[in-house]
């Protein structure tokens, strides 16, 4: 577990700077030109503000991940990810653009997340608490499926060059998280954990790699199987293996979960989202952003991943054998 706290703080400042990066690189390259009606965006026109808010997520794992699944760290970082959507939202209004504000964005923004977590290390030397595997456990969840979505985003047009760039570095991060929050939830870190680890990581990524060269609108089926893969790997990670070896039928059920899960839940939030809830408009607005065509749907993914992965940490979360009995 020493290597959770520098790992953490680490992903979460890369995270920053990935976050920072979209906000003055890949947003002014969503906007459309000129209120005229024809001209108003489709379906998934504001990709770039999904992969920042999915970003921010990341940032909020790697504390949790920083704070070995410690209340106060996860607390903390919820906040934070609370907080950093709204300043996203205030900035992302006033249209930053160039070198010198992705500079200042960064930097600010690794300023304040050291100083919660100098903060946070501090209370913690004061008060020292006992790892909690299962929120760590649920938070690779989470990354796991947020990587779902951050491989398989889209765009209207699907010929941004930036597009598959940004979709790229972010489900890789969120990768190195799941993997990183998984080996950190596990019981004991053996050389068997560790090559695992290793070579999960290796396998998501290349899984990413596929999804985003698959054609759009044809990415169900690999984006599918890399999060049973990866969602199933979190499990033997993380999980208890008692007498050293996995309990294999434990594994296979959550393998099925693994497989049918995700899917099914970000439909389960993504049509609501779309009929009832139009959280997406709502934050168009608020940023000052053209509405999307009436004819489309403004769906915030990010969001629908976020609630897709808590359901699944609900599912997988349980990583020694007295809990899933």
């Amino acid at each position: 577990m020493r290597f959770a706290r520098p790992v953490g703080l680490l992903l979460s400042a890369a995270a920053v700077v990935l976050w920072a990066f979209g906000v003055t690189v890949l947003q002014p390259l969503t906007e459309p030109i000129g209120p005229w009606s024809e001209r108003l965006p489709g379906n998934n026109a504001y990709w770039a503000r999904d992969l920042r808010f999915m970003a921010i997520m990341a940032v909020a794992v790697g504390l949790v991940l920083a704070g070995r699944g410690l209340l106060r760290w996860s607390r903390s970082a919820a906040l934070l990810g609370g907080c950093w959507v709204a300043a996203d939202v205030a900035i992302d209004r006033v249209d930053p653009v160039g070198v010198r504000a992705t500079v200042l964005l960064a930097v600010g923004g690794c300023a304040v997340l050291g100083a919660l977590a100098a903060t946070l290390w501090w209370r913690e030397h004061r008060a020292p608490g006992v790892a909690e595997r299962k929120t760590l456990t649920g938070a690779a969840c989470v990354a796991g499926v947020l990587t779902l979505v951050a491989a398989g985003i889209e765009s209207p047009t699907d010929r941004e060059p930036e597009l598959n760039q940004g979709a790229l570095a972010t489900a890789a991060l969120l990768v190195v998280l799941a993997v990183g929050a998984a080996l950190a939830a596990a019981p004991a870190r053996s050389r068997a954990r560790v090559g695992l680890a290793a070579g999960l990581a290796v396998a998501a990524l290349v899984g990413v790699g596929m999804v985003r060269a698959v054609a759009p609108g044809t990415r169900l089926l690999p984006e599918t199987a890399l999060g049973a893969v990866l969602l199933t790997g979190v499990t033997v990670l993380a999980w208890d293996w008692p007498g050293g070896r996995p309990i294999w039928r434990h594994h296979a059920l959550a393998a099925l979960a693994a497989l049918l899960g995700p899917v099914a839940f970000l439909l389960a939030t993504a049509i609501p989202m779309m009929i009832l809830l139009p959280i997406g408009a709502t934050f168009t607005a608020l940023a000052g952003n053209s509405p999307i065509n009436a004819a489309d749907s403004d769906l915030l993914v990010s969001l629908c991943g976020l609630l897709s992965g808590l359901a699944m940490a609900l599912l997988l979360a349980w990583p020694t054998v007295t809990d899933r009995r």
